[in-house]
């Protein structure tokens, strides 16, 4: 019983937990998600109060038909073709969503790059390190984690490019 309540101490979702494990400095954000607002990521900015573009989505695409996660800002849209090109591929288009919620184990508006079901291979936008730190999901809608964006590059093994406009 005690180490289900240090579970939910450490955030209660596998990206916190993989934080808390990893003993990366992070912070947790919690709002209160608007089901009808049109979209998760400006709806955490303006929720936490912070710029859109230290607010990062996660992204899932098919890149020459595997599965791969690109991280951008809110603010901008993903580069398909730019993604493709991180990873040494050809052709990327955007993952069935619910493929994308299956593989990594979060549903669509709450997906993290952090404790993914199965790790896939990400690329998180170089923009990110113009900032000391960036929010990304934290695994639900409404929980954001903020950390240094060197640190959950690390974490996930990506790649960094120029994959936002």
């Amino acid at each position: 019983m005690a180490k289900k309540a240090k579970k939910q101490q450490a955030g209660g979702t596998p990206a916190t937990v993989a934080l808390a494990s990893a003993g990366v400095e992070h912070t947790v954000h919690s709002y209160d998600h608007d089901p009808s607002h049109p979209s998760y990521g400006e709806e955490a900015a303006e929720a936490m109060g912070v710029s859109p573009e230290r607010v990062f989505k996660t992204l899932v695409a098919e890149v020459d038909g595997a599965l791969t996660v690109a991280v951008v800002p809110v603010a901008g849209s993903l580069d398909l073709k730019a993604l493709a090109a991180a990873v040494g591929g050809k052709r990327a288009a955007m993952a069935d969503p619910t493929l994308a919620e299956r593989t990594t184990g979060y549903v669509r508006g709450g997906i993290s790059p952090l404790g993914q079901r199965k790790k896939l291979p990400t690329v998180l936008d170089a923009s990110a390190t113009d900032h000391a730190t960036i929010c990304v999901s934290a695994g639900r809608r409404g929980l954001e984690v903020e950390l240094a964006p060197l640190d959950l590059a690390k974490l996930t093994d990506a790649v960094l490019a120029p994959i936002g406009r």
